[in-house]
């Protein structure tokens, strides 16, 4: 389990979550056989990924971040609902680079530049919402900074970091989301872009046994800092075998002929949990002749 806060400070000017998500980084690290660069890149796609989805209205809201910068690490996709709780995969999850200049996992290298951010928001409407911005840095912070700020003007400060262990496990994971809210303060953003450079990273102070609370009140307990919500979040796959049905049917009868002919038992794998689900002939059959 995770845990996120959302909160607000000065005034309501400034609208803030904190997210720690040591936990369900860890979880992902085991069911896809993390490195750790493939770790600290899939974990903070995460550690975004639950936080914007708790800023999403609807009950049934999801939202899909992905981002292909054409590097070595190859596409990564995180899927949230409203309550937090994420899934994600990486296309080559065993992605290892030297550490870059800064003696850091090398985030940005392994994702690359030459691409873009695309974040899909289904919101039962008839059409998903669907923005899309050039890939900045490749750090993923920056570049979720850098899509609030373009693609729905709300100036942000986004801060990511996962720390891995000597063993690989993940020792701490966590996220900060920062948004100045219309007509505040323009001198606020100066502020907290000093106070953010003045902390430890994030990774650091939830090693040390920080919660989303002291990490809040280590940079705005001076600024009417609220506290509003924390929720428990986690690393969730809702994947079903009639899901998977859904999706074969989805292939058209032409398509499922050919698969009964080729395979003499298909095995189908969810990116998300690498759970296996097996189809015989019958099983494909019986699926072809519910298509009507």
């Amino acid at each position: 389990m995770g845990k996120l806060v959302r909160a607000t400070a000065s005034n309501g000017d400034i609208r803030l979550f904190a997210a720690i998500t040591t936990d369900i980084v860890e979880k992902a690290r085991q069911i896809h056989d993390l490195s750790p660069t493939a770790s600290a890149a899939l974990g903070r796609l995460l550690t975004a990924g639950s936080i914007m989805g708790a800023m999403l209205k609807g009950e049934k809201d999801t939202l899909t971040l992905s981002m292909n910068g054409r590097g070595p690490a190859g596409n990564l996709v995180v899927v949230a609902n409203s309550k937090g709780n994420v899934k994600g995969y990486i296309s080559n999850p065993h992605v290892d680079l030297p550490l870059n200049d800064k003696g850091k996992l090398d985030v940005g290298g392994a994702i690359g530049k030459d691409g873009f951010l695309n974040v899909v928001k289904d919101m039962g409407l008839k059409d998903p919402y669907v923005g899309s911005v050039p890939i900045y840095t490749g750090e993923v912070g920056d570049d979720i900074a850098y899509y609030f700020t373009v693609s729905e003007q709300v100036p942000s400060a986004v801060a990511l970091g996962v720390l891995v262990d000597t063993d690989i496990s993940i020792k701490s994971a966590g996220g900060l989301v920062i948004q100045m809210m219309p007509g505040a303060n323009e001198l606020l953003a100066d502020i907290i872009t000093f106070r953010l450079q003045e902390i430890p990273p994030l990774s650091t102070l939830i090693a040390e046994g920080k919660t989303c609370e002291d990490i809040l009140n280590l940079l705005f307990d001076d600024m009417d800092l609220k506290i509003h919500e924390e929720i428990d979040i986690a690393y969730e796959c809702d994947c079903s075998r009639e899901r998977v049905e859904k999706a074969l049917i989805a292939l058209g009868k032409e398509e499922l002929e050919r698969l009964k002919e080729e395979e003499e038992i298909m095995q189908v794998e969810c990116h998300f949990c690498e759970r296996r689900y097996q189809f015989t002939k019958d099983d494909i059959q019986n699926l072809i002749n519910s298509i009507k």
